[in-house]
């Protein structure tokens, strides 16, 4: 797999929620470099179970679209002389 890599405005935000959870849930600071390293951290060891998740939920997704869609094509079908 391809790591995981974030935009500069992505990686800040997600720096500055690093931030905001270490200072509001913990009653810490941690400055942008040891909170761009947890991120890092994080999309290496775990980033692949998320981005897996995500395929398995959009793979759900298709294939229920598809359910739909053949339920859709089936109830167009005609009567014909067979299927009495």
């Amino acid at each position: 797999m391809k790591p995981i890599t974030f935009s500069r405005e992505e990686t800040k935000a997600i720096v500055a929620d690093i931030q905001d959870y270490f200072r509001e849930e913990l009653d810490q600071s941690i400055g942008a470099i040891p909170a761009e390293m947890l991120m890092q951290f994080f999309a290496e060891k775990m980033g692949a179970y998320f981005y897996n998740r995500g395929l398995y939920d959009a793979q759900a997704l298709v294939r229920k679209k598809i359910d739909d869609v053949s339920d859709e094509i089936f109830s167009l079908e005609q009567v014909t002389g067979s299927s009495r």
